[in-house]
Order: structure tokens, then sequence, then C-alpha cells
């Protein structure tokens, strides 16, 4: 968002695949005929709007279309505030330091705080709700006590540290202090918190029995193909079967059996490879991968922990190889192996070890998100790599859905059997509207036999993601974000955030031209200065082929792009939105399984010289509701190049608005409901990012003081916090 470390603009893909106009070319006839011939998934056992709920199936009533976004727009807005429209009320109820345990102090917000194994970490991130009855059992239909599943992906920092920790800013040099590290680390991971409703108003519950979080140092189990593959040694196990801690944790999902999904997304900039690490490791195959994930040798780490001192708890973040052992057991050079999964986590009970399933493959994950469950079919999941130029994934479980399974009790065995086996695909977009999902496969003899690299085993195929899908030619996207399914039809929505590396003539092997899932070329102005490629987004969906969960074709189209209003409606408002609709880069996507409204939340640096970031609230249409519209560049040598694409039909004032706007500097993200949809949980991240360190004891310089100017909390430090909006009247939210 600002000029700080950008730890999400990862981009390590530099494979040959073509841009997807060039790939599997088909004709326009057949096109035709799959768009005729595609079912719509869940359609017959949904029937209407909102009536299922794909995580945790509880069964709701349909909200009638018409009384849906029954709230007027707000506005855009710059104040450091939360804006909400007339009639709702928004109130901070859990930040960074909040405390996890009757013992643990009241948060001070002045940098001398300590103990955050017991406090809320920070960039609270994607965010899930579990029930609790009355007597603290689990519960699908209780509305007023429950828990809240959280990421808490990173924390702001300027150079190495993250500032707002420590009590002068904390030292940005190398060595870093042991004091700092440890708090750096344990802000990080997930928690989970109880929060309950008492006498009308929300709050956590300090001293609850459920509270506790995970970090970077919490033992976490490996599942699934993986599992004790030598690519997964490590002097923590040797016999890499486990690992320690989950991070960089970003977008969530919650399993059809009760459980938490948690997303490691951009972790490898944690790890520290020396200068010479190519040559200590033969230039093997294993380098290949290092690059291919972003560590080349020489790469700096983005908090130097390496260097908090001698304890291990500090050297497994140096990935070089400095042991003389043959396998990896006396270093961690594998250690990077042991991030960059799917994670699940029984949020009911934390004495349950989490569990990476590997099954679902390696890279940066974002959210994952259920398909609609079909009793005796097989499950999907489908997931994005949140870098610029990566793949959209799908896993399909080999075990069928069988509804019993629907219960937490025993979340964790229900994971072993859904999500430990199962086909990984990555999708490939064709230029008239259909696509692919290709297997990745040791059985795949593209795959087997890649010159790019040595694959050994379904194992290595699932550590190293990445790079099969490079090999079966998968469609490089503009950094797939959050997924979200709509429960009444079935059909996937991805947010595409923004891509720089776009341009009409590529200069280079990571930039690639404009194509048709990934149409737009402009330039954007943000004050006076020049932004380029694909800087506002855009929001893809997907409808699956008839066999529905198991499909390996479906169409596609572009629900809307994001964009001023008054941009060239012919280049890049493409979707024609309106001061009260339009948005820059999409990130957060959630549908409510109460309402059915879906909900996009923006993390922007594009547009923030006009607004903050926001949450819009959409009733979604249809794959196919929209048309073709062509888009034409000319080309330095003065040729055309000319890219179809397909748009839905254009938002109108009933089914697209803005419903929220954030303080300062902020990202607006995670969403979850009471069962009621009567209370929202949203999270803002990082508000005042744009703070410098040398300004940390000036208050006045801070670019926010939300959520204390609020009335939230000591201090005047910003801090990350969840939200709960409520209406007035008692009603649902949204409607």
């Amino acid at each position: 968002m600002t000029d700080q470390i950008d730890f999400n603009d990862e981009n390590s893909n530099t494979s040959a695949n073509p841009s997807f106009d060039s790939v599997l070319q088909a004709r326009l006839s057949r096109r035709g005929l799959l768009r005729g011939s595609v079912g719509s998934v869940g359609t017959a056992m949904l029937g209407g709007l909102g009536v299922a709920a794909c995580g945790g199936g509880d069964v709701v009533a349909a909200v009638p279309a018409a009384t849906l976004l029954g709230f007027s727009a707000v506005a855009k807005s710059l104040a450091d505030v939360v804006t909400v429209p007339a009639g709702y009320t928004a109130s901070v109820i859990y930040a960074l330091g909040d405390p996890l345990t009757a013992s643990t102090p009241a948060y001070k917000n002045d940098g001398t705080d300590t103990d955050f194994e017991n406090r809320a970490g920070d960039h609270h991130d994607g965010m899930e709700w579990f029930g609790l009855d009355a007597s603290g059992k689990p519960s699908t239909s209780a509305t007023e006590r429950g828990l809240l599943a959280m990421n808490h992906e990173a924390t702001t920092d300027e150079t190495r540290s993250s500032f707002f920790l420590h009590a002068n800013g904390g030292t940005a040099t190398l060595p870093r202090p042991a004091v700092e590290v440890d708090k750096e680390i344990a802000i990080h991971g997930i928690s989970v918190v109880e929060v309950k409703k008492t006498s009308g108003k929300w709050a956590t519950v300090q001293s609850s029995a459920f509270n506790f979080r995970l970090t970077c140092l919490s033992d976490i189990e490996i599942a699934g193909p993986a599992r004790g593959n030598a690519l997964l040694v490590t002097k923590y196990s040797t016999n890499g079967t486990r690992t320690r801690g989950t991070l960089n944790n970003c977008g969530t999902g919650k399993t059809p059996w009760g459980s938490f999904l948690t997303g490691e997304e951009n972790w490898a900039g944690y790890f520290f490879r020396s200068a010479t690490d190519d040559t200590a490791h033969n230039n093997d195959k294993s380098v290949t991968a290092l690059k291919r994930y972003g560590r080349n040798q020489g790469a700096a780490s983005r908090h130097g922990w390496e260097t908090g001192g001698s304890a291990d708890k500090y050297l497994r973040w140096n990935n070089s190889k400095t042991g003389i052992s043959s396998d990896g057991s006396d270093d961690y050079r594998n250690e990077l192996n042991t991030m960059g999964y799917i994670v699940e986590v029984d949020a009911y009970d934390k004495t349950r070890t989490a569990k990476k399933r590997t099954a679902m493959g390696r890279y940066a994950h974002e959210s994952a998100s259920f398909g609609v469950p079909v009793v005796g079919k097989p499950l999907a999941v489908y997931m994005g790599d949140d870098a610029r130029n990566e793949y959209i994934y799908k896993f399909v479980s080999t075990a069928n859905w069988d509804a019993t399974d629907a219960s937490p009790i025993s979340a964790m065995a229900t994971g072993d059997k859904y999500l430990d086996s199962g086909k990984l695909y990555v999708a490939r977009y064709n230029n008239d509207g259909t696509g692919l999902w290709l297997e990745l496969s040791i059985s795949n003899a593209t795959i087997a036999g890649y010159t790019g690299y040595a694959f050994a085993s379904q194992a290595d195929v699932c550590v190293n993601a990445r790079i099969a899908a490079d090999a079966v030619g998968a469609t490089k996207m503009d950094r797939p974000e959050w997924c979200g399914v709509n429960p009444a039809n079935g059909e996937i929505y991805f947010t595409l955030t923004n891509n720089s590396n776009r341009r009409v003539d590529p200069a280079s092997s990571s930039q690639l031209a404009p194509d048709s899932a990934n149409p737009r070329f402009y330039t954007d102005m943000k004050g006076t200065t020049t932004q380029s490629g694909n800087p506002n987004g855009h929001i893809l969906r997907m409808k699956e082929g008839a066999a529905g969960s198991a499909a390996t074709s479906f169409t596609w189209d572009v629900y809307a792009f994001g964009a001023q209003s008054d941009a060239d409606a012919t280049k890049v408002n493409l979707s024609n939105l309106t001061v009260d609709q339009d948005f820059s880069s999409p990130d957060g996507l959630v549908f409510s399984p109460y309402t059915g409204i879906m909900w996009i939340q923006t993390d922007d640096g594009a547009y923030t010289d006009v607004t903050n970031c926001m949450m819009l609230a959409a009733q979604p249409g249809q794959v196919g509701d929209g048309g073709k519209k062509t888009l034409s560049y000319t080309k330095a040598d003065n040729s055309t190049l000319s890219v179809d694409t397909y748009v839905g039909k254009a938002p109108t004032a009933n089914t697209l608005k803005r419903f929220l706007v954030g303080p300062k500097d902020c990202e607006i993200t995670g969403l979850c409901e009471s069962p009621d949809g009567k209370a929202m949980f949203i999270n803002i991240q990082h508000p005042g990012e744009g703070t410098r360190m040398a300004d940390i004891a000036d208050p006045t310089k801070y670019t926010s003081q939300w959520p204390s100017n609020a009335g939230y909390g000591a201090g005047q430090r910003p801090r990350t916090a969840t939200i709960v909006i409520t209406k007035n009247d008692g009603g649902k939210i949204g409607t």
C-alpha cells in the first residue's frame, strides 16, 4: 500500500508458460457447445439463494433478493475512521496485544508489552466462526456465543523491524536482538478467542479455556503424501513428520466437518540463504526448487530472525546447507519445504495437534473454499497462489462426501479422510471462455518427463506444485487472492488483486502480455505517479462442467473489473462501475451462507489517493450473463494485439454497492457471521502502515491512530483489530 516492504510482491515464476491466448485455441462453436452443456453445480439441491452453508452444512432460510442491499451506499473516504451505512454500528472487540488469559495484563501499546504467546497476534486476516451453546459445546446454531479463529499474517515493518511492537521502534540492523525477534515470532500464526454477546454487546472472554495461540514455534504434524518424505527432513524432525509453526497466514476456510483451515502465504521471505548456497547444494535440483519459490542464494530474510542468537529456534530461519549430512538431518536446508500449505486446526480443542495437508499442494496459499458438498460425490477445494503470474488450483478428495461426517467431534480424523488423499489440479483458461483442470500427478507423463525438474514421487509433485504447474502449462494469473463459492449455484469466484507485470510488449520473462482471463493493460495515475499493468485487478468466476466437483472442464467470465468510475469504459472500466461501486485491488471475498450476499474486500495501493480500503456487498449473477468484449492494443511495431474477454452483466445500484470504508493505510479482510446473520465480524489490518520508524516517538506523525481514536485501548500506536458490525434494528446484515 505504501513504499514499505511489500511482502505480497513475490515474482518467481519465470517459466516459459505462454499467456493463454496462445494455448489451446478453441473454436467458438465449441465454446457455445460447452456453455450449453455445463450444469449448475448444486442448483437442484439448493434451489434458491443462500439456502445452505458451504462450510458447516447449516440450513437457513433464503432471503428474498428484493430485500438484499437495502442500505444506502457508503461514500469513498480518506478519514481515519471506520464508516458503515446509516442504521449500522461498528465496534472494536479484539486488537493486537489483547490478553487471552485471565493473568495476562492489559496491553499498554507503548512497545514495552511482553508475553505475546498469550495475546492477540498482529495483522488479523482470514477468520471463521465456531459456535458454542450455553454449556460450551460445539453448536452450528448458537448465535450469541462462539469462537473466532483467525490468522495473524504479519506485522508492520520498515526495513527489518516490526517497529510498533518495540519501545523505540526496534533494531533495523543485524544482528537483531533476541528480545525483539521473540516478540515478532510470537505475533505470527493464528489465534482462537471466545466472543460472547451480553446485554446486547459483543466482547471477548479473556478468561475462556477455549482461547489459544499457534505461533511460528508451535509443534505441527505433516500429513498427506509428503509425510516422512526426504524433502521434509530437518534437524527438528529427522523423519520428516513434524515441523515448527505456521507462518504468514492469510486466507482461511471452514470444512464441512467443522474444522478451521488456514493458508500459509508469503513465507519464503522469512528465510535466509547464503551467497554460496548453490555450490553447497552442488547445484542439484533442490536449487531449482528454491529459486522457483523465491529463494535465490544470497537472499536476505525479511526480519533477520536467523541472527537472534545461537539457539535452534533462531537457526531454523537459515535455509542454507550448513551441515554435513546427506539428508539434511543436521541443518535446516529443507525447512522451506515445511512451509506453504493449508493447515487444519481443531478450533474447539487446543490439545489436538494441527496438521499441514500436503496433498493440497505447496505455494503461497490464500483461502481454501469448498464446493457445495453433495452426498456420494467427492469434495472440491479451490485455492489460489498469491503472487504475480501464479496459478489457480483445485483439490478433489478421493473419498466421497458422507453427511454423517458433518460433526466437529472428531474433526482432525475426518480431515485425514478427505484431505490427505485426492487429485490436485491447476487451471488453464482458454480464449473462448472455457478452461481445463490439469492434473498434477507423477503419473502424468508431462510431469514425470519434465526437463526443468526431475520429479521423484507424488510427494515431490505436492511439495513443488508450482514447478508441476509450470510443466503442464497452467495459465499465469494476476495474483490470485481469495476465492469463494456461491452457495446458490456452486460457481467459484476468485479475486485477482492486481499485476504490475502486464505489458503489451513484454521486456522480460517476468512480464506478460494481456490475455483473455487477464485482459487489461493500462496506465493509471495516482497523483503524479504512473501505475502500469493491471493496477486495479478484477474478479474472475468459474462454472464447473457436468461432473461437478470432479469436472476437468469449466466455463468462465469476469464478474467485475476494478476501476475508477470515470476511467475509460472501453479499456479500463469495463464493468461500468459508478461512484457508489468503484473499487481497486479486490482481495477478500466471502459469500454469506445466511443471506447469499457476496462480500468483496480490498487491499489497495493504487486508489488510496482517493479513498481508503473498503468492503462492498454484491448480489452475484452467474457465468455467461454478460458477453464478449474485444480489447485492442498497439504494439511497439505498430501491429495490433486483440484480446477477447468475457464480462459479466454490469452491476446495478441494487446489485453492487459500497458498505464500509476503513481507516487510513489499512486493508479490509476476514469476514464471518453469527448464524442468524445479525452480527458480522471483520478485520481492519495494519492501519497506519505508512508511518515511518523515525516517527515512532511522535504520535502526531502516525498516519493512523485507529482504534485508539475510536476509544479502544491504551496508547496512540495504530493496531490491527477485529470489529463487530450490527444493525441498529436488530436485522440481518446487508438486508
